[in-house]
């Protein structure tokens, strides 16, 4: 299987959203990432079920959903029924992790658990068996635009020896400060998905920017 490139459209054009799924459906992409925001979990509020069952319905691209947000079992069955894909939840936000994720799953829905920048990869040792990709945040999640934490490719190299001990087939995904000049060393290191969305938005061809993520060598 070959890079998987998730475009996040938080940092689209909200008031042409339609033309940039239409541009998403057409292009290399595929995966559109939906971060969900709360105000809470994360300094920050973005969309919600009614915006992401709006994407759905013009999406020709599997939604990959990550919910940022406190006690993300209360929204699980709204975002399935929004259309989700994925639904990637925090470890920092589920008291009881290996029940939602198996709720995820019974909804035929894949299961990913994200981890922020300060969680230690061992945090993962019991529930890495039962996810379907782990979400590697490489920047403090809440906002589009920041940079880089460089201390993110060592902690990529952990995961991927973890879920090789562990004979584990989650993929490994990052979102966060990620561009055409670091994507390559993230590849190296074990990243199978890549959510960009500066990079790719705010590049003068967005579709020819996520065609240049996919044929990185």
């Amino acid at each position: 299987m070959g890079l998987i490139i998730s475009p996040s459209i938080l940092n689209s054009n909200f008031i042409n959203l339609q033309q940039e799924i239409n541009m998403l459906n057409v292009s290399e992409a595929d995966w559109i990432h939906l971060d969900i925001m709360d105000g809470v979990f994360v300094p920050n509020i973005t969309i919600g079920q009614p915006v992401v069952a709006a994407i759905h319905k013009i999406s020709k691209k599997p939604l990959d959903v990550h919910l940022m947000i406190i006690d993300p079992d209360r929204y699980i069955d709204e975002f399935a029924e929004a259309g989700a894909s994925n639904i990637t939840v925090h470890i920092e936000a589920c008291n009881h992790l290996h029940r939602t994720i198996q709720y995820i799953k019974q909804k035929g829905l894949k299961a990913g658990v994200a981890i922020n920048p300060h969680t230690p990869v061992q945090y993962l040792e019991e529930i890495i068996n039962e996810t379907d990709l782990v979400l590697n945040m490489t920047v403090n999640p809440g906002f589009g635009g920041q940079k880089f934490i460089e201390a993110s490719y060592s902690k990529i190299i952990r995961l991927k020896e973890l879920i090789l001990k562990k004979n584990s087939k989650s993929l490994i995904e990052v979102d966060g400060g990620i561009d055409l000049n670091n994507a390559k060393k993230l590849i190296d290191a074990g990243v199978d998905i890549i959510v960009a969305g500066s990079a790719i938005f705010n590049s003068s061809s967005p579709s020819d920017t996520i065609l240049k993520f996919k044929t990185i060598e």
